[in-house]
């Protein structure tokens, strides 16, 4: 363990760099902070290669189980102030561990539906904010993960990463372009279910079938028209106030429980 206590120390430059996409992608590295999603992090298996904390955080037994972990597999720890960990994470009050990890994108090829019955499917989805909700409503389900289609939010920004509050790391996440997933979807089991306004079918009406894999549109656009002709079912939630839509994560997350309760009542 070492410290560092200087803002233009070349690591904590690094690291800093992580809240850009282009840095991320670089170095194959992104950022997450705060006791309780690094502590997630290490219950699924996954310890930063860089751990950064200060004195008043690393007292935790938790803290101090993650320091001698990381340290025991070969990771960087790093003790340092706390305006350091504010640089780091671009918070004024910086939770007391920041931590860098490796990518974890899983590739479409290597993803094993039958390990779940239950996807999430979204298509150029920009929040990361909705992101990030909709991995830990996955997790809460039982999901096995998010694929990402055509240009999403990245999955690894700070923002995505503190809205998932550790769902990242249980759940699968995946990239790929509309006609890859299409191709990939109908070379095995799989219901996919769309969300639409352009159905009269209640989304508690059909009987889903396992692996359910729930496509979410765009938080303006929703779902272009020719990537719902090619799902299985598509259904709509009633709409009895002004709005004519909900959020996407919101949305998601009905869709989601409605599938699970389903598979519960057998």
């Amino acid at each position: 363990m070492r410290q560092i206590t200087g803002f233009s120390n070349e690591l904590v430059k690094r690291v800093r760099s992580l809240r850009d996409k282009k840095h991320r992608k670089r170095e194959g590295l992104f950022l997450a902070e705060g006791l309780r999603i690094l502590t997630e992090a290490r219950d699924a298996g996954a310890l930063p290669d860089i751990l950064f904390f200060a004195p008043q955080g690393g007292d935790h037994p938790l803290a101090q189980r993650l320091i001698a972990e990381t340290e025991a597999a070969g990771g960087e720890v790093i003790e340092t102030t706390p305006d350091i960990l504010s640089k780091l994470s671009g918070k004024e009050n910086a939770q007391t561990l920041v931590a860098a990890y490796r990518d974890r994108l899983t590739p479409l090829s290597e993803l094993d539906r039958g390990s779940a019955d239950i996807w999430i499917v979204a298509q150029a989805l920009r929040d990361p904010g909705n992101l990030g909700t909709i991995l830990r409503t996955s997790d809460a389900v039982g999901g096995g993960g998010l694929i990402l289609v055509d240009d999403c939010v990245d999955p690894f920004s700070v923002e995505a990463v503190r809205a998932s509050m550790g769902a990242l790391f249980t759940q699968a996440i995946t990239t790929a372009r509309w006609a890859e997933f299409v191709a990939w979807l109908r070379d095995g089991p799989g219901q996919l279910v769309g969300t639409s306004l352009r159905t009269d079918i209640d989304y508690q009406a059909p009987s889903y079938a396992a692996p359910t894999f729930i496509l979410v549109g765009n938080e303006a656009q929703g779902l272009p028209q020719a990537y719902e002709q090619e799902c299985d079912l598509l259904v709509k939630m009633p709409m009895r106030g002004k709005a004519d839509s909900l959020n996407a994560a919101v949305a998601t997350a009905v869709m989601a429980y409605e599938v699970l309760n389903q598979q519960r009542r057998g």
